[in-house]
């Protein structure tokens, strides 16, 4: 077997069992912590605790891999899951469960965007892509039929099952790394030095890429945190939450390839502004739900606007990894999906305390729609030159 193909596929294993074991406690847990008596703001810091530690370790992590290999920080991450997955059974407060999630984040920063920085060192040129894509599938099955199994995990056994699960799956995920991956070289794919922070940050197309990578995960944190909490408000049971968004994140698994190749083909800048709008613009219809399949149709479309908008991301974000260091590259890109993850639970949860848990999507769809077109406008040139790769 091909090298490369090898290492792709174990990654791809590796990874789909990882999001698997996240997927499962993914819509269980807001439940989880209400059943611990947390506020709708404790409920978003227990979110945002978990992204803000990847946000804080990710750019380091990403830059450490760039210098001294990436498996040994993978095979570090995963062990951790193991491990901390276990901590969710014994906590027995908001507190216990905030700082578990915490580390659970740190743990988190070690594993998908490290394994990405790994797929970007061996995309080929023009088909960056197309790479990116085929990887994010193994993303999107696991996360998406994670809700689905743990929804059934949970109706047949309790809450601590779907935590079991996601420990066993992690283990699973860190054997087939030690076993299987080799190490990278602690240099980029193209040979050259990288370059410092203040440089890599410095480059025109990245604060554009950061920008819509938060949106997006502004409009999606909305979805995950909130809707399982809206969701019995119009009778809609957690096994139906985790059937809606299997299929929200199915959607996203299904057009990832051909969606890649279309990136490819020098469509990115027009995706990433089509995905955006229909990504946060699907949030303000959540409030008019009022059935299962109200709340399965506002999913799927939400899904593919994701769907259209990821791969597009994916793809410039793999092009200035080749310049910058592709550990950089990838920990500054999962380090604004953090921010917007932090965003949507902390400021949702004042939201939903302060008025309804209705107005958590309305603020969340119209700050996403709003911010897109101004900033598509003042950064669609810099997009556009890493786009067809005539950035220097």
């Amino acid at each position: 077997m091909n090298s490369d193909k090898r290492q792709f596929d174990v990654l791809f294993i590796s990874v789909f069992a990882a999001m698997l074991g996240l997927g499962i406690v993914g819509p269980l847990l807001p439940i989880y912590a209400d059943n611990l008596g947390a506020s709708g703001l404790w409920i978003g810091m227990i979110f945002s605790g978990f992204a803000a530690a990847r946000a804080i370790f990710m750019p380091i992590v990403g830059r450490l891999s760039d210098k001294s290999g990436r498996k040994k920080f993978i095979v570090a991450g995963l062990f951790a899951y193991a491990i901390l997955s276990l901590g969710y059974v014994t906590a027995g407060s908001v507190y216990s469960l905030t700082a578990v999630r915490f580390f659970h984040g740190i743990a988190s920063a070690m594993v998908v965007p490290i394994a990405m920085a790994y797929i970007g060192d061996l995309s080929k040129s023009g088909e960056e892509g197309t790479y990116m894509a085929k990887f994010q599938v193994s993303f999107f099955l696991g996360l998406g039929s994670g809700p689905l199994l743990g929804g059934v995990l949970n109706d047949a056994f309790g809450f601590s099952s779907a935590f079991y699960a996601m420990a066993s799956l992690s283990a699973l995920s860190f054997l087939v790394i030690v076993a299987f991956l080799p190490e990278t070289e602690g240099r980029s794919s193209s040979g050259r030095m990288r370059i410092s922070f203040r440089d890599a940050f410095s480059q025109p197309a990245v604060p554009a890429v950061l920008a819509f990578t938060a949106i997006n995960a502004i409009a999606r944190g909305a979805l995950l945190v909130f809707m399982p909490l809206f969701a019995p408000e119009i009778s809609v049971v957690p096994g139906e939450v985790g059937l809606i968004l299997t299929a929200s994140i199915f959607l996203m698994a299904i057009f990832q390839i051909p969606l890649g190749r279309m990136a490819d083909r020098g469509s990115a800048t027009k995706m990433i502004l089509t995905g955006s709008i229909v990504s946060a613009g699907s949030l303000t219809l959540i409030p008019k739900s009022s059935s299962f399949l109200d709340l399965f149709f506002v999913a799927s479309v939400n899904g593919l606007g994701s769907a259209l908008m990821m791969p597009a991301l994916m793809a410039i974000t793999v092009k200035i990894g080749k310049k910058i260091g592709m550990g950089t590259s990838m920990g500054a890109y999962n380090t604004a999906m953090s921010l917007g993850m932090i965003t949507a639970p902390l400021l949702g949860g004042v939201v939903m305390d302060a008025f309804s848990i209705g107005a958590v999507f309305l603020l969340g769809g119209g700050i996403g729609v709003g911010t897109t077109i101004p900033i598509y406008i003042l950064t669609r040139r810099a997009l556009r030159l890493v786009e067809t790769d005539k950035l220097s």
